[in-house]
């Protein structure tokens, strides 16, 4: 458990990512053939090796620098830049990034790209402020990890799900979601699916309703609810985010997801709710999307 939060931001906020490591990547991340890419990576990831080497013992794995996915056919496929893997007695650290390629839509291939490398260097820093309060006896252990998983795939739909979880004494596990319109190749937005605001009152009374009644059927579960029975407990579950995580499975129905601890003890991990599509039918744009 880190001791002293203020030090630990202060490190973070210092810490230089290298311009060759963004360098190398973005030059990765910009070629369009899969086979110029993996040519070209080759090369890159030893230069960004090196670069590592200068302050942690670079696992050789990291080596073994890209793979790949693919996830819409012959079409569009996720790259893993394995970015970087260290472990030892009280470190650990395995942050991947992942890059889209084959999009017609080259800025929102770029922007999402962009994010996700930004993501990853962010990461990074992150372990390096932690590695270096351990190697100051201020911290104990840590660990960090993150991957990507594609949700759904289908005709009109691709849902590309980010983890990243961190043990520090306790653990946490936070996700983020890209849902994409492979036919107009669009980033679809909670709000966009919408006619107005409404559809968050709408959506937290289904998801409070769920609540209880899970709680009712399965004693092991618990929400942070109101009418559940918890005494002295003021940080009841109130309302969605305007902008809260959500994706589109592959039935075409809606589903919003919630951070581990966001509304519930961490024992119960994070957490996922499907909405029924005739709850929302009288807020919905239309039934393009949700179903």
């Amino acid at each position: 458990m880190v001791r002293n939060f203020k030090s630990l931001k202060k490190k973070y906020d210092e810490i230089v990512i290298p311009k060759e490591l963004d360098t190398v990547v973005q030059e990765a991340l910009k070629k369009r053939r899969i086979k110029q890419l993996t040519a070209k990576w080759s090369a890159g990831v030893a230069a960004a090796a090196l670069l590592f080497t200068t302050s942690v013992n670079v696992s050789p794995a990291m080596a073994q620098a890209l793979s790949e996915v693919p996830i819409v056919g012959e079409v569009v496929k996720v790259i893993t830049v394995k970015q970087f893997e260290e472990e030892d007695d009280l470190l650990s650290a395995d942050i991947k990034v992942p890059a889209v390629t084959g999009l017609e839509n080259k800025n929102l291939e770029d922007s999402l790209n962009e994010d996700y490398l930004e993501e990853g260097k962010t990461l990074y820093k992150e372990f390096e402020a932690i590695m270096e309060l351990v190697n100051e006896g201020e911290s104990d252990h840590y660990a960090i990890s993150s991957d990507f998983e594609v949700k759904t795939d289908n005709e009109q739909i691709l849902v590309l799900e980010r983890y990243v979880s961190r043990i520090a004494g306790s653990s946490s596990t936070s996700l983020q979601y890209d849902t994409i319109d492979k036919k107009n190749e669009i980033l679809l937005s909670l709000p966009m699916l919408f006619k107005d605001d409404s559809y968050i009152q709408v959506i937290s009374e289904n998801i409070k309703h769920q609540m209880l009644e899970q709680m009712k059927s399965d004693t092991d579960k618990v929400y942070w609810v109101e009418d559940a029975g918890l005494d002295n407990f003021d940080d009841f579950f109130k309302a969605i985010k305007a902008e809260q995580q959500f994706y589109i499975n592959n039935n075409g129905k809606l589903v919003i997801s919630f951070d581990e601890y966001e509304v519930a003890p961490g024992y119960m991990g994070t957490v996922e709710f499907i909405i029924p599509t005739e709850v929302l039918r009288e807020v919905l744009v239309s039934n393009e999307y949700i179903h």
